[in-house]
């Protein structure tokens, strides 16, 4: 069992930075690729990064691309997003999740879910 934590949100002018921090409970965290997903007012769930298990792979939303940074320290149990140049449009909850896939195809098998575990979500407001 995997329990996930956010924490690191709150309020930015446009052009700041955040980072995002997902602590995880349990032993086998090292085990399962990690990602950032984020959901505003009105609209779905969508992803934002990923990582695989050993941190060596990393894939990026367009829209974030050069702009966000996933990593992860497995000895801490823990994944970061640091985000940079924030825009008003970043402004949503952020949500980790963790689903236990390996391989060249983790990061297919990442994005088809479904996701093993979620954290509770922790609000990111990048004001104008």
């Amino acid at each position: 069992q995997v329990q996930l934590v956010e924490s690191g949100g709150g309020l930015v002018q446009a052009g700041g930075s955040l980072r995002l921090s997902c602590a995880a409970s349990g032993r086998t965290f090292s085990r399962y690729a990690m990602g950032w997903f984020r959901q505003a007012p009105g609209k779905e769930r969508e992803f934002v990064a990923g990582i695989s298990w050993s941190g060596g792979s990393t894939y990026y939303a367009d829209s974030v691309k050069g702009r966000f940074t996933i990593s992860r320290d497995n000895a801490k149990n823990t994944v970061y997003l640091q985000m940079n140049s924030l825009k008003p449009e970043d402004t949503a909850v952020y949500y980790c999740a963790a689903d236990r896939v390996y391989g060249r195809s983790w990061f297919q098998d990442f994005m088809d879910g479904p996701y093993d575990y979620w954290g509770q979500g922790t609000q990111v407001t990048v004001s104008s």
